[in-house]
């Protein structure tokens, strides 16, 4: 027990270093612990720490640190056509000026669950959702389109949602 909880010690240690850039630098220890829950957010830690050589409470402490430092997060992915948002788009934009305070501004609108900034056709692209296309006008044209900056818009309706995946592993 004692020689499992300095092993545990020392790899959070090498777990928590920081590359240059100030992103985590993650060992391989901790990159097979997000891909085993990816494949199942609710699989138990006992079976993760068999997985990958920890015990349990080790990997409880690890993936504490994961969602504390922000590596991961762990949330129930849904349809939204079956919680009641029937609308969803993908919005480019094209703005003047400063573009990450219009990104910040995006941010902040509960539609908006995805904002990129981008080099090519738009400075921005942002994932809406909402209840009906009478939300998703008022969202685009009372609230994107009026963000100081924000020159253009052009709206990608979804027709169909084909695939949406969490399961790129790790590298």
């Amino acid at each position: 027990m004692q020689s499992e909880v300095v092993a545990s010690r020392s790899a959070d240690q090498r777990d928590s270093r920081e590359s240059r850039n100030g992103t985590p630098q993650l060992d391989a220890v901790s990159l097979a612990i997000i891909e085993q829950l990816q494949e199942d957010g609710r699989r138990p830690y006992a079976a993760i720490g068999k997985a990958v050589g920890l015990s349990e409470a080790a990997v409880r402490q690890r993936v504490q640190k994961l969602l504390d430092q922000g590596v991961m997060q762990i949330v129930a992915v849904t349809d939204p056509l079956t919680v009641g948002f029937r609308r969803q788009a993908m919005v480019g934009i094209n703005v003047e000026g400063d573009v990450e305070s219009v990104a910040d501004a995006l941010t902040d609108m509960p539609e908006v669950e995805y904002v990129v900034m981008t080099a090519g056709s738009f400075d921005i692209l942002a994932e809406i959702v909402c209840e009906d296309d009478d939300h998703l006008l008022g969202v685009i044209n009372k609230r994107i389109r009026a963000l100081p900056g924000v020159r253009s818009t052009e709206s990608f309706v979804y027709l169909k949602l084909k695939k949406q995946t969490y399961m790129w592993g790790t590298r």
